[in-house]
C-alpha cells in the first residue's frame, strides 16, 4: 500500500470512529484503535487514538454536558486512572510487538463482550468500584488506547441512564487521555496525516449528529460493538500469527 492510500485509510478510520462516538456517545477508541494499531504500529496508533479521543470528548462536553458531570463519582475514577497510566505505558513499551498486538486485541475483545453481555460486577459498586474501574481504565487506555469499557461497566452497575453516562464518560475521557498523552507523548506523524485525522474528526461529528436523528440508539450501539469486536479479533489474530 502506498503512503497516500495509507493516509486516506487512516483518515477514514478516524472519520468512522468519530461518527460512532457522536452517534452513540461511545465507541471511538473501540472502533478506531485496532485499525490505527494495524496501520501505524502499537505505540503511534495508541498515541493518536489518545489525542483524537480526548479532543472529541472535549468538544462534546463543551456543548453543555459539563453541567451533568458527577464529580463525586468522577474524582475516584480519574484519581485511580492517574496511578495506573504510567504502568500501562511501561508495559506497552517493554512487550514485543506481536505480544502487544495480541494483548491489545484480547483486551478489546474481552471488554466488548463484557459490555455486550451487560455484565454486572459486584466489585464495581460504590467508591471501591469507582477506584477499580478507574485503575483498569487508566491502564488499558495508556497501553491499548481503550479505557472506556471499565467505566461503562461501572456505570451499568451504578444504574446510570444513557443521558447520565455520556457527559461523565466524556469528562473521564478528557482526563484519562490527557494523562495518557503525558505518558505516551504525541505521535510523530507527517502533517498530511494530522490534517486527514482532524478532517476525519470534523466530518465524523457532522455525520454522527445527522445519523443520531435517524438511527435508533440501541441498534447503533450494537453496530458499534460488533465493529469493535471484529477489530479486536483481527488485532488478536495478527498478534498471535506473528508470534
Amino acid at each position: 500500500m502506498n503512503v497516500g492510500a495509507a493516509e486516506l485509510l487512516l483518515g477514514g478510520v478516524v472519520l468512522v470512529g468519530a461518527s460512532v462516538q457522536w452517534l452513540t456517545g461511545m465507541g471511538f477508541a473501540l472502533v478506531a484503535v485496532p485499525a490505527l494499531v494495524l496501520l501505524l504500529g502499537p505505540a503511534p496508533g495508541v498515541a493518536l487514538a489518545n489525542c483524537a479521543a480526548g479532543a472529541i470528548c472535549a468538544v462534546g462536553l463543551a456543548g453543555g454536558g459539563w453541567r451533568q458531570v458527577r464529580l463525586n463519582a468522577m474524582i475516584p475514577l480519574v484519581a485511580a486512572s492517574a496511578c495506573t497510566v504510567p504502568a500501562g505505558t511501561w508495559v506497552a513499551a517493554h512487550l514485543p510487538e506481536p505480544v502487544l498486538l495480541a494483548v491489545m486485541g484480547g483486551l478489546v475483545t474481552v471488554a466488548v463482550l463484557l459490555v455486550m453481555g451487560g455484565t454486572r460486577v459486584p466489585a464495581l459498586n460504590g467508591v471501591k468500584g469507582a477506584l477499580t474501574a478507574g485503575a483498569a481504565g487508566g491502564f488499558m487506555n495508556s497501553s491499548a488506547g481503550v479505557g472506556g469499557p471499565p467505566v461503562s461497566l461501572y456505570a451499568l452497575n451504578a444504574g446510570w441512564a444513557v443521558r447520565e453516562f455520556v457527559p461523565n464518560a466524556q469528562f473521564y475521557g478528557i482526563v484519562v487521555n490527557a494523562f495518557s498523552i503525558a505518558a505516551n507523548g504525541v505521535p510523530r506523524l507527517e502533517s498530511g496525516v494530522w490534517a486527514l485525522a482532524v478532517a476525519g474528526m470534523a466530518a465524523g461529528a457532522v455525520i454522527g449528529r445527522a445519523l443520531a436523528e435517524r438511527v435508533p440508539e440501541r441498534g447503533a450501539r450494537l453496530l458499534v460493538l460488533l465493529i469493535a469486536l471484529g477489530g479486536g479479533l483481527s488485532t488478536l489474530v495478527k498478534g498471535v500469527w506473528e508470534l
